[in-house]
C-alpha cells in the first residue's frame, strides 16, 4: 500500500512576510520591494499579503524594525559610555548586513517597538547618567550621526577590505603626479606600507566622538 504525503505549508504571518521582505531588499534594496516579489518568494498570491501587511510604508516600517532588534546592547546597563559603545558598534555591523536600512533607520513616522525599544534605552542610559533630555538628545545625536554617516560613506567606497585599499592605493600612486600632489602621494604611500585598514577608523573615531563627550556630561 502506499501512502500519499503531502507537505502544509507554513501559515502567512507577518512575521514571514517582513522576513521575506528583509531578504529581498538585502538582495536588491528596497526597490526590489513588490508584493508581487514578496508573493513569489513565499509561493503565494501577492493579495493575501494584504491580510498582513497594508502597504510598502507597513513594509518599510517593519523590515526597518527587524533591523533594529539585531541592535545588542550590553546586559549592564550602569556606565553610558560602555552603552553607546556597544550600541553602535552593533548598529554599524547590523548596517553592514543590510545597508539598504542606512537612510532609512531614522527616517520612519511610524516606528516599530524594537525601534522604540532601542531609543528608550539609550535615553534610559543618558538619564541615569544625569543627563538632562536636552544634553540626552545632544548625546544621541550626535553619536548617532556619526554611526550612520560612516555606515554611508562605508557602503560607498569602492574596495571593501584593506586588500581591495592597498590594490586601489597602488593604482592611485601609479597615475598620481607626486610633483604636482606631493601630500597625497605621501598619505597613499604610507597606507599602504602601514596595512592601513578602513574598518579600523570606525572605533577609533567612536571612542574620539565618547572621549570628547565625558567631560560635558553632568559630574564628569
Amino acid at each position: 500500500m502506499t501512502r500519499c504525503t503531502t507537505h502544509k505549508r507554513a501559515p502567512l504571518t507577518r512575521d514571514r512576510v517582513l522576513r521575506a521582505a528583509l531578504e529581498l531588499a538585502d538582495e536588491g534594496g528596497t526597490a526590489a520591494l513588490t508584493m508581487q516579489r514578496i508573493g513569489r518568494r513565499l509561493g503565494v498570491e501577492a493579495m493575501s499579503l494584504y491580510r498582513h501587511v497594508r502597504n510598502k510604508d507597513d513594509i518599510l516600517d517593519g523590515i526597518v524594525d527587524l533591523v533594529f532588534a539585531e541592535i545588542e546592547l550590553p546586559p549592564d546597563r550602569s556606565n553610558w559610555r560602555t552603552v553607546l559603545r556597544a550600541q553602535s558598534i552593533s548598529t554599524r555591523a547590523a548596517l553592514r548586513r543590510h545597508p539598504w536600512a542606512i537612510t532609512l533607520m531614522e527616517s520612519r513616522t511610524t516606528p516599530g517597538p524594537a525601534n522604540l525599544r532601542a531609543h528608550e534605552d539609550t535615553i534610559t542610559v543618558l538619564l541615569g547618567a544625569g543627563c538632562s533630555a536636552v544634553m540626552a538628545t545632544h548625546t544621541y545625536n550626535l553619536v548617532d550621526s556619526y554611526v550612520l554617516g560612516f555606515a554611508l560613506q562605508e557602503v560607498n567606497f569602492p574596495f571593501s577590505n584593506a586588500e581591495e585599499l592597498a590594490a586601489m592605493s597602488e593604482e592611485l600612486l601609479a597615475n598620481l603626479q607626486a610633483d604636482e600632489y606631493p601630500n597625497s602621494a605621501r598619505v597613499a604611500r604610507e597606507l599602504l606600507t602601514s596595512g592601513f585598514d578602513y574598518a579600523d577608523e570606525f572605533e577609533f573615531g567612536l571612542d574620539l566622538i565618547l572621549d570628547a563627550i565625558g567631560p560635558v556630561l553632568p559630574g564628569a
